[in-house]
């Protein structure tokens, strides 16, 4: 089964959001060969959960805090997010990363709140134009999947997804080869298998992101090492993201 996450980002308000749902769901018949997920800005989380209702679709929010209620203001809380209904959250974009300076302690508290409340996650990762053309890569991906894990115990990441978004690559048209996908899944299986077992390695789900739309997709179709893709602008676009996913139905 491929899984196929798409991130809304700060697009579409709820009455948008309502009629891409209504339509999506006349369009869509669910299935065993593709999990969905839509993440969705906040303020259209509860009318995608009462649309969504019993569908297997599952409802994503593309943030949450790093503490728990309190004195946070603008922030929206794990408990929050859980209580509306979502079912996972992402973690770790490089849009947060850079714009609002989300270091990896930032992250790895994000996580361990998320785990908390019974959320599963999508975990970012990836490397800049100047880390890649430079052959860090390997150094990058070690290092925010260490800082992300820390404390965490094996089972936890049962519920964790990591996303490999090479930052060069979102929003630009640009994305890797197959081949680099693949080089880039083996470093953060190794990595879980370094500070894991080899069982949690082997298990871990992996997506690939960036630049992913409905004229590529087919070159990406027999990743070995990765399990679906988070698919950003193309989303937006109903009937293009119907073409995503039924490549895989």
């Amino acid at each position: 089964m491929k899984k196929i996450i798409a991130n809304f980002k700060m697009n579409k308000t709820p009455s948008q959001i309502k009629q891409y749902l209504i339509d999506l769901m006349a369009r869509y018949k669910d299935g065993d060969k593709v999990e969905l997920g839509l993440s969705i800005p906040y303020p259209s989380l509860p009318i995608a959960k009462f649309l969504i209702g019993e569908r297997k679709i599952k409802l994503g929010a593309q943030n949450l805090s790093d503490e728990e209620v309190g004195k946070n203001t603008g922030e929206v809380s794990g408990e929050m997010l859980k209580d509306v209904g979502v079912n996972y959250v992402i973690i770790g974009h490089s849009e947060r990363r850079k714009k609002f300076k989300e270091d990896n302690k930032t992250i790895n508290n994000k996580i361990k709140m998320a785990l908390k409340n019974g959320l599963e996650i999508i975990l970012c990762v990836g490397e800049s134009l100047s880390e890649y053309n430079t052959l860090k890569t390997k150094d990058v991906l070690t290092e925010q999947l260490e800082s992300a894990f820390k404390g965490l115990y094996e089972n936890e990441l049962e519920n964790i997804t990591v996303a490999y978004e090479p930052i060069w690559a979102i929003g630009t048209g640009k994305t890797p080869s197959a081949r680099e996908i693949e080089k880039a899944s083996k470093v953060i299986r190794s990595v879980i298998k370094e500070d894991f077992s080899a069982k949690a390695s082997e298990n871990l789900q992996i997506l690939y992101g960036g630049s992913i739309n409905a004229k590529n997709i087919s070159q990406f179709k027999n990743l070995k090492y990765s399990n679906g893709f988070l698919v950003g602008g193309a989303c937006l676009d109903l009937a293009e993201f119907l073409q995503i996913i039924n490549v895989f139905i």
